[in-house]
């Protein structure tokens, strides 16, 4: 019998690309297509049973080491523990795997991958939304060939190997007989068509990495790490195929005066002292432009003032947050003779008492311990 190196007529010590080289020029010959022979056939058969097992690395290393592509010494091995049962090919040929039904060839055209971009927004964009403008370096389809991957004026040619069905079978034997299983065609990939002339711009993929521009529309109420999905607006897939989505990833810069939480914004009012003690009113510059802040008298530090409705928009919902005002009463620092003399004496007209040129409240505990021991 003759083994697989001299049906392709090399030598066992072939290479892989030397064996590929070898089955295609006796495809071409022996294929029914052209050489109708009933004996052709059958070498063809031959041929591409040969061609399956070489062009296999491990199926290889095991015709080497055994003379038998199962691992065996004969047809059928020693029993259902070895290799030689060809179970995954009897599998497929009885239950839709490949084997007994030839499929059609595969489709170069694919999907193409989501991409992934961020883009950094301020803080007075995320409350109201806002329309951004982007440059993406992604995958186009080749503007040269249209996606169909080859040289403009040409294009792929039918597999002769296979006949353009992408497939070719082959005898396994296996423990219900000699079964015809269907594999990939080695020749086309199983694309059951050969592109000889590729596209000189993409290089036969259908496909280029160009620069282009869109427009994100930002819906108010994102935060950071928000994403944002843009369908097909991701990378072309190859041989034309529909392009994949764009997630853009949100990123808040941080605001000066404002601070968020939730959907409420926060901000710090400075007041000063006499204007907390006798009221007044006072501008805030906000995202919704200036707003008047009534700071009653008696204002104390840390007093919240909420400004309904002036927040950031609710992302999933109608209407908006808050805008909560934190007054910070300001002590003066540095003061004159006139402004602490007019101090001193708003302190007498309060009751306000001194000891050794420093205030003492009225009333406190050491007040009244310094009356206890006058006393005594």
């Amino acid at each position: 019998m003759s083994s697989h190196y001299d049906v392709l007529g090399v030598s066992p010590e072939a290479t892989g690309e030397e064996i590929k080289k070898a089955y295609r020029k006796l495809a071409r010959k022996l294929h029914p297509d052209v050489n109708p022979g009933a004996g052709a056939a059958e070498e063809f058969k031959a041929v591409t049973h040969a061609y399956e097992v070489l062009s296999d690395p491990q199926k290889r290393r095991v015709y080497d080491a055994t003379g038998n592509e199962n691992g065996t010494d004969n047809g059928f091995g020693g029993g259902y523990a070895g290799q030689g049962f060809a179970f995954q090919d009897i599998f497929d040929t009885f239950f839709g795997g490949g084997g007994g039904g030839m499929q059609g060839p595969a489709s170069r055209m694919r999907r193409g991958q989501d991409a992934l971009i961020s883009v950094r927004i301020d803080l007075r964009e995320a409350v109201f939304g806002v329309n951004k403008k982007l440059e993406v370096d992604t995958a186009v389809v080749c503007p040269t060939c249209e996606g169909s991957c080859c040289r403009p004026g040409t294009h792929p040619e039918r597999c002769d190997i296979c006949g353009g069905s992408g497939q070719v079978q082959r005898a396994v034997r296996s423990i219900l007989g000699q079964v015809m299983t269907a594999a990939p065609c080695g020749s086309c990939e199983g694309f059951g068509s050969i592109i000889k002339d590729p596209c000189n711009e993409c290089g036969g993929q259908g496909r280029i990495r160009s620069r282009r521009s869109l427009t994100v529309k930002v819906p108010g109420g994102v935060a950071t790490g928000t994403r944002i999905q843009l369908s097909s607006q991701g990378e072309a897939g190859p041989a034309g195929g529909p392009p994949g989505d764009l997630y853009v990833e949100i990123r808040v810069n941080n605001d000066p005066t404002y601070v968020r939480e939730g959907d409420d914004l926060h901000a710090t009012l400075s007041v000063p002292m006499t204007a907390a003690a006798l009221g007044t009113e006072m501008q805030l510059d906000t995202f919704d432009g200036p707003q008047e802040i009534d700071v009653k008298s008696g204002t104390q530090s840390g007093e919240v003032i909420t400004l309904r409705g002036l927040g950031v928009t609710h992302l999933r919902g109608y209407g908006r947050g808050d805008l909560k005002v934190h007054l910070h009463v300001e002590t003066p620092s540095k003061l004159d003779a006139a402004q602490e003399d007019l101090l001193r004496q708003l302190a007498k007209l309060r009751g306000e008492q001194f000891t050794e040129g420093k205030l003492v409240a009225s009333g406190g505990m050491f007040a009244k311990l310094r009356d206890k021991l006058g006393n005594l």
